[in-house]
C-alpha cells in the first residue's frame, strides 16, 4: 500500500465508523448499544479500512487496476454511509416511515449529500485528478454521469421499497442499499473513462514539432 494512501484511508474508515452509529441507534432502537461497543465498532472499521486495501496492494501485482477499484470501493463506501446516514436522520427526525413520495425526496436530499463528497474524494484521491482544480466543465461532466446514477440509484431503491414489506429493515435499509449497488458499477465507469480520464501524454515528435 502506498504510503500517501494510509492517512486517507483512515479517515474513510473513521468515517463509516461514525457514520454507522445513527444507522444502528435508528434501525435496532431495541438493541442496547453501550458505549464500549459503539467504539469497537469504530475501531473495527478504522482499522479494516486500511487492512482492505492493503490486501488489494498485493491483488494489484496480479491485476493492476483493483488497487485503484479498491479506492473507488472504499470511497464508495463512505459514500454509502453518508446516503443511508443521512436518509436514518431525516427518518429518525420524521419519526415514522415516510410514505413512497417522502421516502423519494429523502433518498435524493442523501444521495446528493453523498455525490458531493464523491467527487471529492475520487477526484483529488481515487483518480488523482490533479489538473483542473476549478474546471466548470468537469464538474459538469461529473455531475452529468452522477444524475444518470441519482435516476438509477433512486429508481431502484424506490421500487424495491414499494415491491417489498413495510418494516424499518427493509425501508430503512434493503431499499437504500439496492439503490447504491446498482448505480455503483454504473458511476465507476462513468468517472474513470470519462471524467477523470488521463490524457495521453505528447510524443517526442509531436513536442519537437
Amino acid at each position: 500500500m502506498k504510503k500517501k494512501d494510509i492517512s486517507p484511508i483512515l479517515v474513510v474508515g473513521a468515517g463509516v465508523g461514525l457514520l454507522i452509529q445513527p444507522i444502528l441507534a435508528n434501525t435496532l432502537p431495541r438493541m442496547h448499544l453501550t458505549l464500549a461497543l459503539r467504539a469497537g465498532i469504530f475501531v473495527f472499521f478504522t482499522l479494516f479500512a486500511p487492512f482492505a486495501l492493503w490486501i488489494a496492494s498485493l491483488l494489484s501485482k496480479a491485476w493492476k487496476s483493483v488497487y485503484q477499484f479498491a479506492q473507488f470501493a472504499a470511497v464508495g463506501t463512505l459514500n454509502s454511509f453518508i446516503d443511508v446516514g443521512v436518509f436514518n436522520l431525516e427518518a429518525f427526525l420524521l419519526g415514522t416511515l415516510p410514505g413512497t413520495a417522502l421516502f423519494a425526496v429523502f433518498k435524493a436530499i442523501s444521495f446528493l449529500c453523498a455525490t458531493t463528497n464523491s467527487y471529492f474524494w475520487n477526484k483529488n484521491w481515487t483518480f488523482n485528478d490533479a489538473e483542473g482544480k476549478n474546471n466548470a466543465g468537469k464538474v459538469t461532466e461529473f455531475y452529468g454521469i452522477a444524475i444518470v446514477g441519482w435516476v438509477i440509484n433512486v429508481g431502484v431503491a424506490t421500487g424495491v421499497k414499494v415491491m417489498g414489506p413495510v418494516s424499518t429493515l427493509w425501508v430503512d435499509i434493503v431499499a437504500p442499499l439496492a439503490g447504491i449497488a446498482a448505480s455503483f458499477m454504473w458511476n465507476f465507469i462513468g468517472y474513470k473513462y470519462f471524467v477523470f480520464k488521463k490524457k495521453d501524454a505528447p510524443s517526442v515528435t509531436a513536442s519537437i514539432g
